[in-house]
């Protein structure tokens, strides 16, 4: 008897197709895979026989989908469907028990998969870690470590991150910093935002200890999808020096930041920069620069190699000119 019903079981089994999503283009292609996200202009379909493919959302006739997905059509409101269903070209069916509701795929804005307490709610982050030991004539220990994070939910997106340096050669410090980095972004319409800033900077080495920067502006965000993101914002900041001699300085400065990352050759390769330019409204000094550059291939869904360059210059101050490159490469998680 038992036998008979581990054979039912095992016939059942094989019979019962994979659920899987499937994606009808207009040139009559039909994909399966499972949907992963649609923003940005690309629904991002995860397959067996090429990883995930990004398509044009243009290019789509139709999509049936047995998992449930939020769908918004505009930026901030959206519904949960249990399921999405054919329909006519150009169009798709939310089906939500005995009220399916059939939308224009023009007037969906973002799917995703529905998270559990706050529905719209999009985490993503990184952090990265070099590590450099040089044993010879000079001993040199070097240590890096740098986060980076954001979280959206409707109007608002917080931003925060922090990085810490420490360099030493036969066991005389050369190198001893970090910094940190919290904004508060309120979007006015689907592409602007207005930020709010707070940045600290310690320094045990150079002449400048201390730097702290309060600023606030309008930014415009490009893109920010499944395949990278592109801002730019603009800042009226206050800022205050502090010297390693007690001297201080402050002063009001007018900055351009930018914000740009992009996953290349099916999201193995992702290349990044970011940073700020700034020029002081007063004489204290000439402009500052602090910027980031880098390259990460990923090991796998979460874990990555980096390389990144480091520029921070600041020219000009009364206690002269801070003008520093750092070149890391190391390990690094994603989410």
């Amino acid at each position: 008897m038992l036998s008979k019903t581990l054979l039912f079981l095992a016939i059942t089994t094989a019979s019962t197709p994979l659920l899987a999503d499937t994606v009808w283009m207009k040139n009559g292609d039909k994909l399966t895979g499972k949907i992963s996200v649609f923003d940005g202009g690309k629904l991002l379909l995860q397959t067996d026989y090429g990883g995930a493919i990004p398509l044009d959302w243009k290019q789509i006739k139709t999509l049936q989908s047995d998992q449930k997905l939020l769908v918004k059509q505009d930026q901030y409101t959206g519904e949960v469907a249990k399921s999405l269903q054919p329909a006519e070209d150009g169009k798709v069916t939310l089906a939500n028990g005995e009220a399916p509701k059939t939308v224009e795929l023009s007037s969906i804005q973002q799917m995703m998969k529905p998270k559990p307490i706050i529905t719209d709610l999009v985490w993503k982050g990184n952090v990265d870690a070099a590590l450099d030991f040089q044993r010879a004539e000079n001993d040199t220990d070097d240590y890096n470590i740098a986060f980076k994070t954001s979280a959206r939910h409707g109007y608002w997106r917080q931003n925060a991150k922090g990085e810490y340096n420490r360099e030493t050669q036969d066991e005389a410090v050369s190198t001893n910093n970090w910094s940190a980095e919290y904004s508060i972004d309120r979007f006015l319409t689907e592409k602007w935002f207005w930020e709010g800033r707070v940045t600290y900077k310690r320094d045990f080495i150079e002449d400048l200890a201390r730097q702290r920067v309060v600023g606030t502006g309008p930014g415009y965000q490009f893109w920010d999808d499944e395949l990278g993101a592109f801002s730019l914002g603009s800042l009226l900041n206050r800022t205050d020096y502090e010297y390693s001699n007690g001297l201080k300085d402050n002063f009001y400065s007018a900055a351009v930041k930018w914000d740009y990352n992009r996953l290349l050759m099916g999201k193995r390769f992702e290349f990044f920069t970011n940073g700020e330019l700034g020029k002081p409204l007063s004489g204290v000094a000439d402009y500052s620069l602090d910027a980031e550059l880098g390259l990460r291939y990923k090991l796998t869904d979460w874990a990555s190699l980096n390389m990144k360059a480091e520029k921070n210059v600041i020219s000009g101050t009364s206690e002269g000119a801070l003008n520093t490159t750092r070149y890391t490469a190391g390990f690094g998680v994603t989410w």
